[in-house]
């Protein structure tokens, strides 16, 4: 059967060769087909479209949402330091201030090398909290600025302690 068809094709290719459709016959097969209507919901088009949407607009909420978290939480949380470190650095001014009355700073090289150490580990320890803010920073500069206040009060006391121990040795001399 199908060599007898092809060769039926092959003597009457001449006829087929110079026959062209009409215009209307591509608008006449359409209208004849089942379904003329498309229904836009069976587009595959919009459904990328509307995915492409969903997935930007998925995306940006994230970014802007992570973003914004750390934003407000850096804010409180500098902003609970500072007041902190107000009350904390006048405290330690006025200890300074004290001790540089009472007695020449250079006299102790060791307390002025630990307090100069705690300083730049503050300075460090700021920056930080500047750039990644967090509870650990925080924390850690508090402990800071109370470790300084400690070794402040604490040649505080060593000074009084050899104050008194040299108005004794006065009393007893006399």
């Amino acid at each position: 059967m199908k060599d007898s068809l092809k060769k039926f094709v092959d003597e009457h290719r001449q006829e087929f060769d110079h026959r062209e459709p009409s215009p209307d016959a591509w608008s006449r097969i359409k209208s004849s087909l089942p379904g003329k209507h498309i229904s836009l919901w069976n587009n595959a088009m919009v459904w990328r479209v509307a995915a492409i949407v969903f997935f930007g607009l998925s995306v940006y909420l994230f970014s802007t949402r992570t973003l914004n978290v750390p934003t407000r939480e850096s804010a409180r949380l500098q902003g609970e330091f500072s007041d902190l470190e107000s009350f904390y650095s006048e405290q330690i001014e006025e200890k300074v201030e004290l001790i540089s009355h009472i007695q020449n700073f250079s006299d102790e090289e060791q307390f002025t090398q630990d307090l100069e150490k705690l300083e730049a580990m503050y300075l460090v320890l700021r920056e930080q909290m500047k750039s990644h803010p967090s509870e650990k920073v925080k924390d850690a500069l508090i402990l800071n600025l109370l470790v300084r206040i400690d070794l402040l009060n604490q040649q505080i006391e060593t000074i009084e302690d050899s104050k008194k121990t040299k108005s004794e040795t006065k009393e007893s001399s006399v």
